[in-house]
């Protein structure tokens, strides 16, 4: 007769201190770290304890030493794998802002951890040996490639807008166009922040109309300021006017009244000849004796996240005494990425190459058709039925809309069961892939791939192929 199994009892599981004296639990120890690998080990048994009570069938594989260490292991993995992987954006949207927006330049990076891994020269003038300005590190390079008379900064645009708003207009008046009344992500709207920010909001002429009369009949002794706020994230287009930024110049100065153009996402070079033509570039604003501008700077710039704060120097400094500043001020790594992104600038040739947003946008369509059509080529040899075909890349990142860059496509149609599956096990794989869907088809944008990921796409798409 066949010798009778019994299942497992509570009596059956192992001591926590027993287990992690085997060899594979002092494996993971090595790996990981005693005290997480003793957590999660906890956690597994309490998991069995459970099952066991409830007669969930539970094995003896699953109780043994060996077992329990390959149900630890997994969860280590999870507990232990970067939360922000690399991804291969294959999606065409160059500043795509849920997967972290700009890349930033090799050259910056390397200066930068090279820099902030250790001590650095935050506030500290290396000749006199005293106390310094932060700003130093920056504000300086600011102005070289603007044109800009002074210069600090934030940690991200909308603060910079803030303060700005906060040091000169808190408990006067604001004059806005209701066409500039901008919400962003996140349920940022341009009312809430002057509520935020202690000003009094002045609303003036319509949705698609303002005209120079609406700005002069609303300013009184309470008025602060003229704001302009560029729609970097819509249009609005048809029968339409806006008061240009030269005639609100005109205005300013002759009722005495400064003008700050939150100009959101700023380029630092004029993309009107690569074919974005509603982005104006920052150092020809600055020509119109601008009073304040404020600018991202990892959008169009292609640095790391920041809001740059440019303007007359009385305002400048109106800004960086507001009690605000401290609590908004940039750290150390985020300075010298910035610093080291702005040095690609001093030479315009050298940021088109070098900085990875504007090298995105000023490719060529014909070098991207012949990237697309190698990575087919690699895909097809393999047996994927795929295609090329011609399509538009965007901008993204809140900035340029409704302008679009050309480019060519990788359609990739199966057969598959289903298209969101095979989206889904893309994003799971390492490298991290996102493409679009159309269609019920998979279409992957060189465009938006950076130097060298060709090939690593073409052998992430096989794995799933696989």
């Amino acid at each position: 007769m066949p010798e009778k199994t019994t299942s497992p009892s509570l009596r059956d599981l192992p001591k926590v201190d027993a287990l992690l004296l085997t060899t594979d639990f002092e494996a993971l120890a090595q790996r990981y770290g005693r005290t997480p690998v003793a957590q999660e080990t906890r956690a597994a048994l309490d998991s069995l304890r459970q099952r066991l009570r409830a007669n969930n069938g539970v094995n003896t594989t699953e109780i043994s030493p060996h077992g329990l260490a390959l149900r630890v292991r997994e969860s280590l993995e999870k507990l232990f794998a970067p939360r922000q992987c690399r991804v291969i954006n294959a999606t065409g949207v160059i500043l795509h802002t849920s997967l972290g927006r700009a890349p930033l330049a090799p050259a910056a990076v390397e200066q930068a951890v090279r820099e902030a891994s250790g001590y650095s020269l935050l506030e500290l003038d290396r000749e006199s040996g005293k106390r310094s300005d932060r700003d130093k590190l920056v504000n300086d390079l600011i102005c070289r490639v603007t044109g800009a008379q002074a210069a600090t900064v934030v940690n991200n645009n909308a603060a910079a807008t803030m303060i700005i708003l906060n040091s000169l207009a808190e408990g006067r008046e604001v004059i806005c166009s209701r066409a500039h009344m901008v919400e962003i992500g996140g349920s940022y709207r341009m009312p809430d922040v002057m509520r935020k920010a202690g000003c009094k909001l002045v609303e003036i002429g319509c949705t698609n109309k303002t005209h120079p009369r609406d700005y002069e009949d609303a300013v009184t002794p309470q008025t602060a300021l003229l704001l302009k706020v560029h729609t970097s994230n819509y249009a609005v287009v048809g029968f339409t006017e806006e008061v240009s930024l030269p005639d609100l110049m005109a205005i300013g100065k002759k009722r005495e009244v400064p003008v700050f153009y939150d100009l959101g996402s700023g380029s630092l070079v004029d993309l009107a000849k690569y074919g974005i033509s509603r982005e104006p570039s920052v150092p020809e604003l600055l020509k119109h004796e601008l009073d304040v501008l404020c600018i991202s700077g990892d959008k169009l710039l292609g640095g790391p996240q920041a809001g740059i704060i440019i303007g007359k120097p009385e305002i400048v400094q109106r800004v960086k005494k507001n009690a605000l500043f401290r609590m908004v001020r940039c750290d150390k790594f985020t300075l010298s990425l910035l610093e080291a992104t702005l040095k690609l600038y001093l030479d315009e040739d050298s940021a088109l190459k070098r900085v990875p947003t504007l090298a995105a946008i000023t490719r060529d369509a014909g070098e991207v058709k012949l990237s697309a059509e190698r990575i087919c080529a690699s895909l097809k040899k393999a047996g994927l039925d795929v295609s090329t075909a011609s399509a538009t890349s965007q901008v993204g990142g809140g900035s340029t809309p409704g302008e679009f860059l050309p480019t060519t496509v990788i359609v990739w149609r199966g057969p598959f069961k289903s298209v969101d599956d095979i989206a889904r096990r893309l994003r799971l794989g390492t490298p991290c892939v996102f493409a679009r869907i159309e269609d019920n088809a998979l279409l992957f944008d060189p465009r938006s791939l950076l130097p060298g990921q060709d090939d690593e796409l073409a052998a992430a798409i096989l794995a799933v192929k696989a």
